[in-house]
C-alpha cells in the first residue's frame, strides 16, 4: 500500500466543504458534494477503471475489471461524500500528528478544544502512530473521507498489482448519507453486486453487523402571536408550549446522554422559530425496530397533554422513516460477513462483529436487498471539533479490503 498517497488523498479531500444541508430537498443538498465527486471522477480515470460517471444526482459509479479467468461475484464498495452539518467544515485545517507520544492533545487554532485521553482511551493504543486532527475550529470530515481515500487506494493497489486476482468491484460514492438520504437515488440492479461493504466506521476490527433502526419525528407547535401590549388572554406563546413539550420527554432514561450498549433514544437535537410557530426535530432510534413506535407514541401522549395546557395551542407531529437494522438483511448472502472476518485473520489483524449507535449506507443498502456490512475506516469522533483520524488505522483497511477483494475472487458465481 502506498501510504503517502493514502494521507495526500485523505487530506485534499477533507479540505473540500461538502456539508450536507437538511432544509433543502435537492439532491445532492450540497455544491460541495458536486466539487468532491468531479475531483475523484478524475482521480478513478487516472487509476484506470472503467464505467466511470458522475450521475443527475451526484452519484459516482466506476468499476474495476475483474481480472481472473472465471466467473466471480461482483462486490461494490461504498462511502459517502458529505459530512455532518452537525459541526462547521469550511476552511478545514488539518494537522498531522507523527509519532504520537501519548497525551492530551491541544488543537492549535482553539486552546479550549483538547482531545483527552481520558474521554478517548483508544489514544492509548495509538503510541507511535500517525494521527490527524483538525485545528479545533472546524470537524475533520473522516466521516467518511476517510472512507473514500481507502477505497480509492485499494483499487490504485488493485490495478496496479494484477497478480492478486480479484472479480469485478463496483464504487459508488453516494451523497446526503448523513442527512439520511444516501441511497435514495441508488439503483441496485445498476451494481450487480451480491454484496458490498461500506467503509464508514470508527477505529480498526470492527465489522458492523446492527445498526440502529431509525425514524425522525418533527414537532410543529403553533402558537397565537400578537403585541405583547394587548397579549393578555390572547397570545399563545409556542416558545413556552415548545418547552414545556421537551420538559415531558425522558431524560433518565431514553436518552442518548444516559444510554450506551443495546439501549435506545429519543432525542430532540433541533428547534427553531418564535412566538407564532415552533419546530422541534427528534430522532428516535433502537435495534428493535418496532420500538419506534413507542417512542412516537411518547411523543405524542406529551404532545396533547401541551396542547391541554396551552389552550389555543396546536401541535402536530409527523414521524419519517430514515433506515432499519442491517441485521434483518445480512443473513441472505453469510459470506459478506465472513470473508471480511477471514480477511482480517489472515492478515492477522484482530477483528470482532459488532454493533454501531448509529447508522451507515450500509442499512439502506441491506434493506434494499444488497446485504452491507460496514467496516473500520479509521476515524474517531466524529462530527466534532474533536474528531481525529489514525493514519495507520486506514492503512490497516485498505490491507482489510483488498484480501477480502481477493477472497471473493476464490468464490464461484451462483448458478
Amino acid at each position: 500500500m502506498n501510504r503517502e498517497r493514502l494521507l495526500e488523498r485523505f487530506l485534499q479531500y477533507v479540505c473540500i466543504e461538502s456539508t450536507s444541508d437538511e432544509e433543502t430537498s435537492d439532491y445532492p443538498s450540497s455544491s460541495g458534494q458536486l466539487e468532491m465527486g468531479r475531483l475523484l471522477v478524475t482521480q478513478l480515470e487516472q487509476i484506470g477503471l472503467a464505467d466511470i460517471e458522475q450521475d443527475q444526482y451526484g452519484l459516482i459509479w466506476a468499476t474495476l475489471p475483474a481480472n481472473c479467468d472465471h466467473a466471480v461475484p461482483t462486490i461494490t464498495l461504498n462511502a459517502h461524500l458529505d459530512t455532518s452539518p452537525e459541526t462547521p467544515a469550511v476552511d478545514v485545517k488539518p494537522q498531522i500528528i507523527e509519532d504520537y507520544q501519548g497525551g492530551d492533545i491541544v488543537l492549535s487554532g482553539a486552546a479550549d478544544k483538547v482531545i483527552r485521553v481520558a474521554e478517548c482511551p483508544e489514544l492509548e493504543e495509538m503510541i507511535g502512530r500517525t494521527l490527524i486532527t483538525t485545528d479545533g475550529t472546524t470537524l475533520l470530515g473522516g466521516d467518511d473521507k476517510a472512507g473514500i481515500a481507502i477505497i480509492m487506494e485499494a483499487v490504485s493497489h488493485l490495478a496496479e498489482n494484477p497478480q492478486i486476482l480479484h472479480g469485478p468491484v463496483r464504487v459508488l460514492f453516494t451523497c446526503d448519507e448523513e442527512i439520511g438520504r444516501g441511497v435514495q437515488h441508488v439503483d441496485i440492479d445498476k451494481l450487480g453486486s451480491v454484496a458490498a461493504y461500506t467503509l464508514d466506521g470508527g477505529g480498526a476490527g470492527d465489522i458492523d453487523v446492527e445498526t440502529f433502526s431509525a425514524d425522525l419525528a418533527t414537532v410543529t407547535v403553533r402558537g397565537v402571536n400578537l403585541h405583547p401590549s394587548i397579549a393578555k388572554d390572547r397570545m399563545v406563546n409556542a416558545l413556552r408550549a415548545a418547552g414545556s413539550l421537551l420538559d415531558q420527554l425522558p431524560r433518565d432514561t431514553l436518552a442518548p446522554e444516559v444510554s450506551d450498549g443495546r439501549d435506545g433514544f429519543l432525542h430532540p437535537y433541533s428547534i427553531e422559530g418564535g412566538v407564532a410557530e415552533v419546530t422541534i426535530k427528534i430522532i428516535l432510534r433502537d435495534f428493535d425496530t418496532e420500538k419506534l413506535a413507542a417512542q412516537a407514541e411518547l411523543i405524542r401522549l406529551a404532545a396533547q397533554s401541551v396542547q391541554e395546557s396551552f389552550p389555543g395551542s396546536v401541535l402536530d407531529l409527523t414521524v419519517r422513516k430514515q433506515y432499519r437494522n442491517m441485521a434483518d438483511g445480512l443473513d441472505s448472502e453469510p459470506r459478506a460477513v465472513e470473508l471480511a472476518r477471514q480477511a482480517h485473520q489472515n492478515l492477522g489483524f484482530p477483528v470482532k462483529l459488532s454493533s454501531v449507535r448509529g447508522g451507515t449506507d450500509g442499512s439502506q443498502l441491506t434493506e434494499l436487498g444488497l446485504p452491507t456490512p460496514n467496516l473500520s475506516s479509521g476515524q474517531h469522533t466524529p462530527h466534532s471539533p474533536l474528531e481525529w483520524a489514525c493514519l495507520d488505522e486506514m492503512l490497516e483497511a485498505c490491507q482489510v479490503v483488498v484480501e477480502t477483494l481477493r477472497l471473493w475472487g476464490e468464490q464461484q458465481l451462483a448458478d
